[in-house]
């Protein structure tokens, strides 16, 4: 009798599945420091071969983890020896692009890159970008709704899906390609699987919807002494340019210290806060001279203390570059504790007091809070530099102050399984237990990426419960 693996094999080719020593070679995370330990790794080339391969694994009960570029940071890609890793590298590449409806069909493998270079080549542009856009992939982004820096204009990555291709546990494919913008026929099948990691289904293809691309960028980095200067500065940028601002991005002066520390900084370091904003348009001479004016207005009101345009491509990309310089501030914390959280921006204030109060006494001065942000969308990523095995403490002073403003855990990166435990201080129990009835629904046998979003409890409970959703309610409704 072929066990399971020969008959993945036999299925997918010899390139199709890596297996024994060969798994420890590859890397279990984006940083590669750790090596895999999964049973096997699986690369089908379609999505035929995917639907065989979840086949065989649903037949044999066998664990099944998606993994795209592993450029997330909620242990969502994590698998023990017991698993097998699905990954859709060799599904690389844009079938088709309309130019005129604006939408483009692409493989789940390919990276985000890719599709921004394809899409500016033929004048359009792919409206999601965030720092890990090199690694990361399209099936990644889906499967994750991820966030990124042009949210406030354009919206999550739910926002540029039109249409998917999913396959579910059992091998059935769900094709679903809608490439309109207006279909209201039933149900939105496609939203089931954006930002369900991997738990539902497997995203195999996706219609994308595109944008023209702008004609005019302007960018500059100010800098604001206060948070109410920051608050109102947002409210004023955003109404002077009539909803071309696509980029407003906050580095308090924690963030931006460490982030100069080894370059050229064009606003000296001392003032509280940094903003990077940026606009995008359709006419050169225009745009810049409205951007200007903008920014000459709020300078007259003294809500900015000082002021660097980009004057060229390269001036523009060396003020991104200290927003996205990401690892050299982490490098410069010791044992680090990464959060990214959301909020409405009139809390912000009071809730990063509270958390600095709550590592000042679980810690006394010897952690480090430094907090950087998209803020335009009420996202904030807060990096702690602590002693290590702190883990729980740490997430305790950072996520529990947010349950009473109404706050979210995870803004864009997910749940996995780093954020599991804390999910009921943003989702209230009916909502966490109609997850949990949709996922035995679409997964009964919990093969997909088993134990990230939900807790074992959870899907425990909705086995007890009858298969229809609307069951009587339980008691804690």
């Amino acid at each position: 009798m072929k066990s399971m693996l020969d008959e993945l094999q036999a299925v997918l080719g010899s390139s199709g599945i890596i297996r024994d020593d060969a798994v420890r070679e590859r890397p279990a995370d984006w940083l590669g420091f750790a090596k895999s330990s999964a049973l096997a790794w699986i690369r089908p080339a379609n999505t035929q071969e995917v639907s065989a391969a979840l086949r065989i694994c649903h037949k044999y009960g066998r664990p099944v983890v998606p993994a795209g570029g592993l450029t997330g940071l909620v242990r969502g890609t994590d698998a023990d020896p017991a698993t097998v890793i699905l990954s859709l590298e060799r599904m690389s590449g844009i079938e088709s692009i309309d130019p005129v409806g604006r939408t483009a069909v692409v493989l789940a493998g390919t990276p985000l890159e890719t599709v921004q270079t394809e899409m500016a080549a033929k004048g359009l542009k792919f409206a999601l970008d965030l720092g890990a856009r090199g690694s990361c992939t399209i099936g990644g982004n889906i499967a994750t709704n991820a966030g990124g820096t042009e949210v406030l204009r354009y919206g999550m990555m739910r926002d540029q899906v039109l249409g998917l291709e999913v396959v579910l546990a059992n091998g059935e494919i769900i094709s679903s390609m809608n490439q309109l913008l207006k279909n209201n026929t039933g149900y939105d099948l496609k939203q089931l699987f954006i930002g369900s990691e991997g738990t539902l289904g497997i995203v195999t293809r996706a219609v994308l919807r595109l944008h023209p691309a702008p004609e005019s960028r302007n960018t500059a980095l100010v800098a604001a002494n206060s948070f109410d200067a920051v608050e109102t500065l947002f409210s004023n940028l955003s109404q002077k340019l009539a909803g071309s601002l696509s980029g407003f991005e906050v580095m308090w002066d924690s963030y931006y210290r460490l982030a100069v520390a080894d370059s050229g900084a064009p606003i000296a370091p001392g003032h509280a806060f940094y903003i990077l904003v940026e606009s995008e348009g359709s006419d050169h001479d225009r745009d810049a001279a409205v951007f200007m004016g903008a920014l000459e207005a709020v300078s007259e009101v003294g809500l900015v203390t000082d002021a660097v345009v980009a004057n060229s491509g390269s001036q523009r990309d060396a003020i991104w570059a200290i927003r996205e310089n990401v690892a050299a501030v982490a490098g410069q914390l010791g044992p680090l504790y990464v959060f990214d959280v959301s909020l409405p921006i009139r809390e912000m204030p009071d809730y990063l007091d509270v958390v600095e109060g709550g590592l000042r006494e679980a810690f006394g001065g010897k952690a480090r809070l430094v907090v950087f942000g998209h803020i335009g969308d009420g996202n904030l990523h807060l990096f702690v530099g602590a002693e290590a095995d702190a883990h729980e403490t740490v997430q305790s002073c950072v996520y529990r102050p947010l349950e009473k403003r109404h706050g979210s855990v995870s803004a864009e990166h997910g749940i996995g399984l780093e954020k599991r435990a804390w999910l009921p201080l943003s989702r209230n129990p009916v909502e966490i237990a109609l997850m949990a009835r949709l996922k035995r629904a679409l997964d009964p046998t919990n093969i997909l990426n088993p134990g990230k979003i939900l807790e074992s409890t959870d899907l425990a409970a909705s086995a007890s419960d009858s298969s229809d959703l609307l069951s009587e309610p339980s008691a804690n409704a």
